[in-house]
């Protein structure tokens, strides 16, 4: 990784003017300088082994929303608008009508997020990529753009001690930790994507399918009427993605809503840990926001307007140690892992 890195940042010393990065590599989207204030944000992400559980169901007409999401969501972390989105479907042999159900898909997640796709490739790779069942093997992934003023791009610089942590909830799994979830519930637990337990008010294949939330029109809300200090999108790392903030400052969570029966059902049959689970899963909140303490109650009000429930969560302490604690599970992390506070 780090000699990839190397030569990435290297890169950013051929466009020192118009082009310019102007954030480190690792933030969830970067923005480049198109000059006269205005910042083009761009980010870059796939739907991952969820497309698995898609071939195994037969069923597409959903992933494209999740592609969509995983990469609007992104770039709204900058504080950024998103406006359009390129895809990049590779595919073991090309088959119109599963084509033209990811193309349903993508066209649902852009009308979501207001976003044009104004291209994108399709590439017939059948060394390359083996399917779950026969010759259906794909891979999806997709590049967003959006417009950010330069001086209202959002990384978290102005979090304060004080300032609360108001969490989104998301719709279920999303499209991270589908390695575990598929290896514990297939082949530990033997269940199939047709098999209905409970809790599950659906078979375990249409609960894995359920599509990534969009946080479009909500966050923009939020960005328009409150001082927004910091967005994260919770994918992998779970809560620990709050760390990403450009401050020297912790949070203490000491509110977490029950999470969907889903990532319960997961933890039991796997015997897998509360380190592991809040490190893997998002565990029911999908995205955060960052607002002054005077503004939390406004920014659950936004969200609940777009049909999202949302919850304060807890605050920003002044740590310089920088970690999430989640103390309803007595959980502790810094970097990408969770452990058992004493």
């Amino acid at each position: 990784m780090e000699g990839l890195l190397r030569s990435i940042n290297r890169t950013f010393a051929l466009r020192p003017d118009v082009g310019r990065p102007v954030l480190p590599i690792g933030y969830f989207a970067n923005v480049l300088d198109l000059g006269r204030g205005l910042g083009l944000a761009i980010s870059t992400d796939g739907v991952g082994t969820k497309l698995l559980v898609a071939q195994m169901m037969r069923r597409y007409d959903t992933v494209g929303i999740d592609c969509i999401a995983m990469n609007v969501n992104d770039v709204l972390c900058v504080g950024a608008e998103p406006l359009a989105i390129v895809d990049y479907v590779a595919v073991q042999v090309l088959k119109p009508d599963v084509l033209a159900e990811l193309g349903r898909g993508l066209y649902e997640g852009a009308r979501q997020a207001r976003v044009t796709i104004p291209g994108g490739e399709i590439a017939q790779v059948r060394e390359m990529i083996r399917g779950e069942k026969d010759d259906d093997g794909f891979d999806l992934v997709a590049t967003c753009v959006g417009t950010v003023p330069l001086d209202r791009i959002v990384v978290g610089k102005d979090v304060e001690p004080g300032d609360v942590v108001v969490g989104l909830r998301s719709s279920g799994i999303h499209s991270n930790g589908l390695t575990l979830a598929r290896r514990v519930l297939f082949q530990q637990a033997g269940l199939t994507v047709d098999s209905r337990v409970d809790p599950l008010e659906r078979s375990v294949g249409e609960e894995l399918l359920i599509p990534t939330r969009i946080y479009v029109a909500p966050v923009l809300a939020m960005l328009e009427r409150l001082q927004v200090k910091a967005l994260a999108h919770v994918t992998s790392d779970g809560l620990l993605n709050l760390l990403r903030v450009d401050a020297e400052v912790g949070f203490v969570v000491d509110h977490l809503p029950e999470p969907q029966p889903i990532f319960r059902l997961i933890q039991k049959l796997g015997q897998i840990p509360d380190e592991q689970m809040y490190a893997v899963f998002n565990m029911g909140i999908g995205f955060c926001v960052v607002v002054p303490e005077f503004q939390a109650d406004q920014a659950i009000a936004i969200a609940r307007e777009h049909e999202i429930d949302a919850f304060v969560l807890g605050r920003a302490v002044a740590e310089p140690g920088r970690t999430v604690r989640l103390l309803p599970v007595g959980l502790e992390g810094q970097g990408s892992t969770f452990q058992k506070r004493d």
